[in-house]
């Protein structure tokens, strides 16, 4: 009789892929780099100073915290490098530098390590560290230069209740010569990185095809600017849409949740736009439907065929 051979079996899931943590993060450095680009060339030094400072304060936040509590050091997968450049694009880059210090060190230490580290954060990092910014220094969160001059965002004209005068014109909203923060302006430097990030399967298209597009109804309905376009590329939308609203931890995984969330972010968006006393309503709609991922989930999870309640 022949021998039999036993072979044991892991557990589920059974579906392999080549993608890291660090791979995948590599491939979001990559994406953003064309609005670094843009940030810095708009912004000048002090933009690329404000990118700095918090890259590295998010950096050396987590390499003390992991050292502190004996844990594995894990800079090396550069997911502290990405919340430290998505926490710079949230920013004005008139703010002095000890303040994406101080918002490095909430994202990572706060937001991220107190809550068990990587995946484990219930909202984005770096928007609740914006959040806490505008909170405890909104006059230095709501100081917008170009070229060296205080200037007000499209949104803010807009709104007409924080600034006057004449809007940008589309084209300057698109590319990015206006006032707002470092890595919200340039729209066009912002789809390049999302066109990539969508080549390489990296997000899925649900979320921010969702969330672009509810804003646009709403937005279109509401008749505040020229062309319903203009509110899509002004503010922090784009930014918001493809690079934070996609974060792994803090959005759904089922394809129709995906797309209630984006819904959800979208009307909220407008909401705030229209209706608020803040002209912007990005960040805070992300937030907030970060808070209804799990119901979301809940709701959108397949059944399991043959389950008994």
């Amino acid at each position: 009789m022949s021998e039999t051979t036993m072979y044991t079996v892991s557990s589920s899931p059974h579906i392999r892929a080549k993608d890291t943590t660090k791979s995948i993060m590599r491939d979001v450095v990559i994406a953003l780099l064309p609005a670094t680009i843009a940030g810095i060339y708009f912004f000048k030094l002090q933009g690329f100073l404000v990118i700095l400072a918090s890259v590295l304060s998010c950096v050396v936040a987590e390499w003390i915290w992991q050292k502190a509590t004996k844990r594995k050091v894990t800079i090396s997968d550069l997911s502290a490098v990405v919340t430290g450049l998505l926490l710079a694009f949230n920013l004005p880059a008139s703010v002095p530098l000890w303040l994406p210090v101080i918002g490095g060190f909430f994202a990572i230490i706060i937001v991220k390590q107190f809550f068990g580290g990587l995946g484990q954060n219930i909202v984005n990092p770096a928007l609740a560290a914006r959040a806490f910014l505008l909170a405890s220094w909104p006059v230095q969160m709501t100081t917008w230069t170009l070229d060296g001059v205080t200037t007000a965002t499209p949104l803010a004209i807009l709104k007409g209740s924080e600034a006057t005068g004449a809007a940008p014109d589309l084209m300057s909203v698109f590319i990015g010569h206006v006032g707002g923060c470092i890595g919200e302006t340039s729209a066009l430097a912002l789809l390049v990185g999302g066109a990539y990030l969508l080549y390489k399967h990296v997000i899925d298209w649900r979320i921010p095809v969702s969330f672009i597009a509810t804003t646009f109804v709403f937005t279109a309905i509401a008749g505040r600017a020229s062309s319903p376009v203009y509110e899509l590329f002004a503010g922090g939308l784009m930014l918001g849409a493809i690079f934070m609203a996609t974060d792994y931890a803090t959005s759904p995984i089922t394809p129709l949740g995906r797309i209630i969330f984006g819904v959800g972010c979208g009307v909220i968006t407008s909401l705030v736009r229209i209706f608020g006393g803040y002209p912007e309503g990005v960040s805070y709609s992300i937030l907030i439907m970060n808070l209804f991922v799990p119901l979301i989930e809940r709701w959108t999870t397949p059944k399991i065929f043959g389950k008994v309640k």
